[in-house]
């Protein structure tokens, strides 16, 4: 069964925030009664463990432009070293602290200098990152994937998603999503916005002779 969506029209940016706020707190709830092992698990980002990745959700949801500034310049422009500083920040002693941090920003407003479309991106990818290695599925509202799905196929802020699909078709099985031309690319709108954004597990989900190609751009990026 879909998950109902908050009553916003995800085509205009200034409805995203129901968007995020929901997922935000979807999450929240996933991760309420983990175990202490499975705090530890890997993430589908690489290096990072689930609290981890869930503390770096919480440090984007309090960062002002101001202050991502002042942390770029603090960290003398390497941005991953900035990441790295606000994770830390946020990670709490231990893991029930970051998940209180987290519960606690579901509601935020607050961004850095970007798209407010990022800001979903940046739930929903990095909510799939701590999701699918715990075996915790969540039947996401196809209008707000279908969204995002718009939003990477036409864009390199942040992730480098519109090179990597360049020739390809993408065509969603579950939804009106459809972008490109040539080699085929299909599957659900989750797995090919998890692709887009270089996910190579959800290529395993994913149909079509243009599968192998994006594989390859992925071991590129």
């Amino acid at each position: 069964m879909t998950a109902p969506g908050p009553k916003a029209d995800p085509r205009r940016a200034s409805d995203l925030w129901p968007l995020i706020h929901a997922e935000r707190a979807a999450l929240a709830s996933d991760l309420a009664n983990l175990t202490d092992e499975q705090w530890a698990t890997p993430s589908l980002c690489t290096g990072l463990t689930v609290r981890e990745v869930l503390a770096h959700l919480t440090s984007a949801a309090g960062l002002t432009p101001v202050r991502w500034l002042a942390g770029v310049i603090r960290c003398r422009f390497d941005f991953d070293r900035q990441v790295a500083m606000r994770l830390a920040e946020q990670l709490g002693a231990t893991a029930a602290e970051t998940h209180d941090r987290f519960r606690r920003v579901v509601m935020s407003t607050t961004k850095p200098p970007l798209p407010t479309v990022a800001m979903l991106g940046e739930t929903i990818v990095h909510a799939e990152d701590i999701r699918r290695p715990l075996g915790i599925r969540r039947d996401y509202p196809i209008t707000t994937l279908t969204r995002l799905a718009e939003y990477y196929q036409g864009s390199d802020l942040v992730v480098v998603a519109r090179k990597r699909i360049g020739g390809l078709r993408l065509v969603a099985g579950d939804g009106p999503f459809t972008t490109g031309s040539g080699a085929l690319v299909s599957g659900t709108t989750l797995a090919l916005t998890m692709a887009m954004t270089g996910r190579t597990a959800y290529c395993d989900e994913l149909g079509g002779d243009g599968v192998a190609i994006l594989r390859d751009r992925m071991k590129m990026t």
